[in-house]
């Protein structure tokens, strides 16, 4: 018989969450989007090798819906923002739709990008959802100014 004893830490759920394969978004969501740049399209923030990221057609709040075509379980979000040329604040904000459940707000996170000291913002949230349908993301590019178009460069759900 082998055996390994590992002691008991908080980081063990996170360890193997991310030994979990992410979902092929591709292939089983349909994603709903409040604008999007034709030269930045949604399908770039799904690919690891991308050199390009998703990006509004619009300035102000955006939404990004992803659906799944049978329910899901999440166990952990993703998220990678890049911002090297202009200092603001953005805010994020994750919601799931589980089956036969109301719209839940999972988490709300701000972020301050600036061209000489924080540039990029990545996310890992983990969760212990069952029977998601559906994961809204709603970023506010510019917080209180109107005038920032909202970017994602990744974004992966397992």
């Amino acid at each position: 018989m082998r055996k390994t004893i590992v002691p008991v830490t908080a980081e063990i759920p996170e360890i193997r969450a991310e030994r979990r394969p992410w979902l092929d978004l591709e292939y089983i969501a349909h994603v709903e989007l409040s604008s999007e740049d034709p030269e930045y399209p949604f399908e770039n923030a799904l690919k690891d090798t991308s050199l390009k990221s998703w990006k509004a057609a619009t300035s102000g709040v955006q939404h990004i819906k992803l659906s799944f075509d049978k329910p899901q379980a999440v166990k952990r979000i993703h998220l990678q923002f890049l911002e090297s040329s202009l200092e603001r604040s953005q805010e994020i904000a994750l919601y799931a739709w589980a089956e036969d459940q109301p719209r839940k707000e999972l988490v709300r996170q701000q972020w301050a990008f600036s061209p000489n000291g924080s540039t990029s913002e990545t996310e890992d949230y983990y969760f212990d959802l069952r029977r998601v349908r559906s994961i809204e993301l709603r970023i506010d590019p510019g917080r209180h100014d109107q005038t920032a178009i909202a970017t994602l460069q990744s974004i992966r759900i397992g």
